[in-house]
């Protein structure tokens, strides 16, 4: 798989060097991401602007790391512009997979989902506190 990665403190970036994600490319791009998930990757972008088709094992493959990335309290996006491929994605049932048209607008679904996230934390710790304030 040709391809190229950046990380950040809050998300790996992967632009795919590939016009097809199928063949072994699924079976590298699950590699990589588990590899990344070991590394504390909850956020994945995957810039897939030179990808022109996706194979079944390349849709089963993001649907197992967007599964991941969710487990993780994470996000997958998928950035692409190409709306045959968008089109694919949805009726092959993605469910919940973010696909956006540009990595800015990828990265600040990243920053709002951990935003999201932290405000989801502190009202579980104010109900936590809340829970057992005048029992005794």
């Amino acid at each position: 798989m040709n391809y190229t990665i950046q990380k950040n403190e809050q998300y790996a970036l992967i632009r795919l060097a590939e016009n097809t994600f199928g063949g072994d490319v699924p079976t590298d791009f699950e590699t990589l991401s588990r590899g990344l998930f070991r590394e504390g990757y909850s956020n994945i972008i995957v810039d897939m602007a030179p990808v022109q088709t996706i194979d079944q094992a390349g849709v089963a493959t993001l649907r197992k790391i967007n599964r991941q990335c969710t487990n993780e309290v994470g996000l997958l996006v998928v950035v692409t512009k190409n709306d045959d491929l968008i089109e694919f994605m949805d009726t092959s049932h993605l469910s919940d997979l973010t696909i956006l048209p540009t990595v800015e607008e990828a990265v600040d679904a990243v920053f709002m989902n951990e935003l999201e996230n932290d405000f989801r934390s502190e009202d579980d710790d104010e109900y936590d506190a809340g829970g057992s304030v005048g029992r005794e």
